[in-house]
């Protein structure tokens, strides 16, 4: 952990928590990209939904400075 890392207070979510703000987060990206469906795109929005869920983690785990990699779609997935 860098020096200027060392005054922020990380919170710590148990697993169960993580993954309910994951399904919350989930599901309301759905809401917004449901209006594809209109459009005769419903069958790509999950897919979609799913890398935007991926790159929200990898955000979040950038920011924190859990991670060291890219925040890109192409970029190889870990398998979770």
């Amino acid at each position: 952990m860098s020096e200027e890392n060392e005054d922020f207070i990380y919170t710590v979510l148990s697993d169960e928590s993580y993954d309910k703000a994951v399904g919350e987060f989930r599901f309301n990206v759905n809401k917004v990209l449901r209006v594809f469906n209109m459009y005769g795109m419903g069958v790509h929005v999950e897919s979609a939904q799913e890398e935007i869920v991926k790159l929200a983690e990898d955000f979040g785990q950038r920011i924190r400075g859990d991670l060291d990699k890219p925040i890109s779609v192409e970029y190889i997935r870990r398998s979770k």
